[in-house]
């Protein structure tokens, strides 16, 4: 039973339905990701490399110590639309949840966070989130 979790879903090409957006055959295809969007920890890795988000130009740069990232996310959750940001597409949850707990910290943490590239960022700001009682939602 365990073993189809552990099957990675792929995505179907959108212009060729004889395989999935990575390049593998429909026909050696175990399991489809059905989800929308598709979970990243659940997908082939590939098929996100490929698709056509993935391949256009970033919206915003921001180099570690940036402060400005932080702008371009409320933008993300102001505008509801997710950006490419250094090579990374960050969604409207992961915007909000980063502003959520930056706005939450101390300078001095938010300083040190500031040093990290801004996925980097991003990830520990979801990270704390998800270790919160109840993901940050009252009782």
């Amino acid at each position: 039973m365990n073993e189809g979790n552990a099957i990675s879903g792929h995505i179907r090409h959108p212009r060729d339905l004889r395989q999935s957006v990575c390049g593998l055959p429909a026909a050696d295809v175990q399991r489809w990701e059905t989800e929308n969007p598709p979970r990243i920890d659940d997908t082939c890795e590939d098929c996100y490399t490929l698709l056509p988000e993935a391949q256009r130009p970033d919206d915003a740069n921001h180099p570690p110590g940036d402060a400005t990232l932080i702008d371009t996310l409320r933008r993300i959750v102001a505008d509801r639309q997710y950006a490419k940001i250094d090579g990374v597409i960050v969604d409207v949850w992961s915007a909000a949840v980063t502003i959520l707990i930056w706005d939450q910290l101390r300078d001095d943490k938010r300083q040190r966070l500031l040093t990290l590239p801004s996925h980097e960022l991003i990830l520990r700001c979801v990270a704390i989130y998800t270790s919160l009682p109840n993901n940050g939602r009252g009782a």
